[in-house]
């Protein structure tokens, strides 16, 4: 399958994933990064995003009342 092949056959959300996978293959196998690095921010990332929509919706549910 060519590149432009892959394009046509994806949808955008999916091309976009395929950006980031390659894009992390890429960075971790030149050394950039390691996959436990990745790993570790990825969760860094995903904590503070649950406490952001912890607190949107705590918020949310104040304002309500």
């Amino acid at each position: 399958m060519s590149y432009e092949q892959a394009l046509d056959h994806l949808s955008r959300d999916d091309r976009f994933k395929a950006t980031v996978y390659a894009m992390n293959t890429l960075l971790i196998h030149k050394g950039i990064y390691t996959q436990n690095e990745f790993q570790q921010l990825f969760v860094e990332w995903a904590s503070k995003q649950g406490k952001s929509s912890a607190q949107e919706i705590s918020h949310e549910a104040r304002v309500s009342v």
